[in-house]
């Protein structure tokens, strides 16, 4: 049998060379057994062990060896071979970042259990759907079950059954269809007016390379003099992996140190930059131009280089270079990435369809502050593959497998769709398995509205037990959908342990309420979460998210005690979940990582227990948030603290100010006082104003940030006046009195009139 599946890998091999595509061979069956087939596998294939990877919890190979939860380390890199070792449970978003790193003419193994098995047996994936109350054996098989069905119904890839001594297909494809349609390559030219050499572009492998590394000749008239003859530019390239774009940023890297530029270049690791670096040091070579080059730097005799730098360190260094380039950028948090948008000259490779594993935060958030930038954008899409054959069987099934492709319905099919025209579904696990355009639907939305949707979630749709999925349906198609996540309900000695500083997998709302906000019953109420909500572009705007919120409202009312929902805040989404009666209960103290936005919890009462729950927070975060502004949160963007402070429901600070205390408060706005004297009393004021947002003041969004910038959070009078477009700190000021006034006529005790009156006279 040895032989048998030593020739199948040898076939498979062969094969992939001749159509530089890439072929998967399975050994389903026992792990010793699979080793010992993978043993003489490699001791035949020719290739060299600095080529391949093993991608598992040991150490089993003579290769390298990353565990799953370490895959990302691959990213940007290219291997002959490739091994996943599966039978300790399997992490889609590792599956996806496995497959991509296979070059053409390469080869995956996976190695599994029987794959008849494989859908019922445990991993430690598993472990963390099973939150509590459930246990691993409530998780579903389902997500396995369909990768399966995948495995045994796409061409190009090989299954051995280990256990009965067979083999289950060969996965040839004898022979692939381009062998016997043999077309003269595209000629490639360079663009007219070039300003790299033809050099640069003789070295590029499609049309769309060139096109991606022309695009770089926009940040050239920005290097002279650092700022740039029309403002700051940026470049953007997309495309999914094997497309070229790497090998497109260090052709152009290369172009730019032999022309004498500094480049500095950033990615998740250095590795995930080796191509770009490999490309720029061949193009060096190519224009005889000297450099000296270490795994880190590259330096010519033109007196320019391509520096890499980890991103942190990047940030800091971003004035010492002309050109600053981001490989594997979204796999970066968006906070790091708007900080690298302080350089004039940028430019931003990332991976599409979610191989980086790091959701939709490039995409979704991060593209929405370039746009808000002054930098003026180039946009590339790379679609062509490079590394491997268009058509290549292993991709097709990979996208098919983790949806990684995954689109909502096509415009024309819900464009129409109104609340009154939907239907509300429930999208049973079962039922998605087996309707195959309605899962792609649903998770093409979910994938598409939120940056953090990657293809592990593909198997908590399918797979956790804690998971609930709702959606608006408009002639068959899906036009909107929530993911929902039951939480709460918590045993006393789960919810003692998250007090005493455990955590608890799968109860985001509990385990922050008490573990950080000192709160042991917050876990005994039970709840839903709105873990995602996302509505199709084509009919946004028209209430079918608040539709669908009202909907699960009605249907959970009775089973909850409270519904909640946690996301990056935004004035925008802040204002949408207050319409819809959800009221702010804390805000994180640090910025997430994906999103680069602080994180609002919001709840809504359906019980006297949630409602107990709510209140007690609510008050709660109401009396710190002037602390938190001038310590955590100073640097809240003002418009956010506006629109968190308007959706808190909780009574005012009972801390009614002193006489004395408004004296100083009416006397800096209708007087000679000073806020700087005892900023105290103003921010409890400004607080009480926002909270109770009063109809009858009028205040401008101008002078509302000016009460954030300055009264909540603290900030120095001349950042202020520069942040808001004061001519001066004395106008700024000025302007703060002003904007006293309206409160102190309203708000203002017998003292504080007094104060008005003596000054009005």
């Amino acid at each position: 049998m040895d032989e048998d599946v030593v020739g199948i890998a040898e076939s498979l091999f062969e094969e992939a060379m001749q159509t530089n595509e890439r072929r998967l061979l399975v050994l389903a069956g026992d792990r010793e057994r699979g080793y010992d087939a993978l043993e003489s596998i490699l001791e035949t294939l020719p290739v060299p062990i600095t080529a391949t990877t093993l991608v598992g919890p040991d150490d089993r190979l003579r290769c390298e060896q990353l565990s799953q939860t370490n895959a990302s380390e691959l990213l940007g890199t290219t291997r002959d071979v490739v091994i996943l070792d599966a039978h300790a449970g399997l992490q889609p978003n590792a599956l996806g970042k496995v497959v991509g790193t296979v070059d053409g003419g390469g080869l995956l193994i996976m190695l599994t259990p029987p794959l008849e098995a494989w859908p019922d047996r445990h991993g430690a994936f598993d472990e963390s759907l099973a939150v509590s109350p459930f246990s691993p054996s409530d998780v579903t098989g389902r997500f396995r079950r369909r990768l399966v069905e995948t495995l045994r119904a796409h061409r190009g890839i090989g299954i051995v059954d280990l256990e009965r001594d067979r083999i289950d297909a060969d996965g040839l494809m004898n022979p692939a269809p381009r062998l016997c349609d043999e077309q003269a390559a595209p000629s490639l030219e360079a663009p007219t007016n070039a300003q790299f050499p033809a050099d640069v572009y003789d070295a590029c492998l499609t049309a769309d390379q060139i096109d991606a590394v022309a695009a770089f000749e926009s940040l050239l008239t920005a290097t002279d003099d650092g700022t740039g003859d029309d403002g700051p530019r940026a470049v953007v390239l997309e495309a999914d992996r094997g497309r070229g774009k790497s090998s497109a940023a260090g052709l152009a890297a290369g172009a730019f140190a032999a022309d004498g530029i500094d480049v500095l270049v950033t990615a998740p690791r250095s590795r995930n930059a080796a191509e770009l670096f490999d490309r720029a040091v061949e193009l060096c070579d190519r224009l005889d131009c000297d450099a000296t080059v270490d795994t880190s730097r590259l330096e010519t005799d033109s007196e320019g280089s391509i520096y890499f730098f980890e991103p942190a360190v990047a940030v800091d260094r971003l004035e010492a270079a002309d050109v600053v380039i981001v490989d594997e950028a979204a796999a970066l948090p968006v906070s790091v990435l708007e900080s690298l948008l302080s350089a004039d000259c940028v430019a931003f490779a990332t991976t599409i369809h979610g191989y980086e594993g790091a959701g939709r935060g490039f995409s979704v958030r991060f593209r929405e502050r370039l746009a808000e930038s002054d930098h003026t954008v180039t946009d590339r899409t790379l679609v062509e593959p490079v590394r491997y054959a268009a058509g290549d069987p292993v991709e097709v099934w990979a996208f098919r497998a983790l949806l990684l492709d995954a689109r909502p319905p096509v415009d024309s099919l819900v464009e129409d769709a109104t609340p009154d025209s939907v239907q509300y579904r429930r999208l049973e696990p079962a039922r998605l398995l087996e309707d195959e355009p309605l899962l792609r639907e649903a998770f093409g939305l979910l994938v598409l509205a939120h940056y953090r949707t990657e293809p592990n979630d593909l198997a908590r749709l399918l797979d956790a037990p804690n998971l609930e999925a709702r959606a608006l349906v408009y002639d068959g198609h899906v036009v909107s959908v929530a993911l929902l996540a039951r939480e709460g309900d918590l045993p006393p000695e789960t919810r003692a342990m998250m007090y005493e500083g455990g955590r608890v997998r799968g109860n985001m709302l509990p385990d922050v309420l008490t573990s950080q906000l000192r709160d042991e019953t917050a876990g005994e109420p039970a709840g839903l979460r709105v873990v995602r909500i996302a509505t199709h572009h084509a009919a946004r705007s028209r209430g079918l998210g608040s539709c669908l919120l009202e909907c699960v409202r009605e249907e959970f009312d009775s089973s909850v005690d409270w519904l909640g929902t946690g996301f990056g805040a935004t004035p925008g989404l802040l204002a949408f979940w207050r319409e819809n009666g959800y009221r702010t209960v804390h805000v994180s103290t640090t910025r997430n990582d994906a999103s680069g936005e602080y994180s609002a919890l919001m709840l809504a009462p359906t019980s006297d227990a949630g409602q107990d729950l709510h209140d007690r927070h609510a008050d709660w975060f109401a009396r710190r948030f002037s602390a938190l502004c001038t310590d955590a949160l100073d640097d809240l963007e003002p418009d956010v603290a506006r629109a968190v402070l308007r959706s808190v429901d909780t009574d005012v600070d009972d801390r009614e100010l002193t006489a004395h205390e408004w004296r100083l408060v009416a006397g800096a706005a209708y007087g000679p006082g000073l806020f700087d004297v005892d900023p105290g009393p103003f921010r409890r004021l400004v607080v009480r104003y926002f909270l109770e947002d009063p109809a009858e003041i009028e205040l401008t969004a101008r002078k509302e940030r000016l009460l954030v910038m300055r009264a909540l959070q603290a900030r120095e009078w001349e950042q202020v006046a520069d942040r808001l477009a004061y001519h001066s700190t004395t106008q700024c000021m000025r302007a703060l009195g002003e904007a006293v006034i309206p409160l102190v006529d309203y708000y203002g005790s017998a003292a504080a009139l007094e104060v008005r009156e003596r000054f009005t006279e």
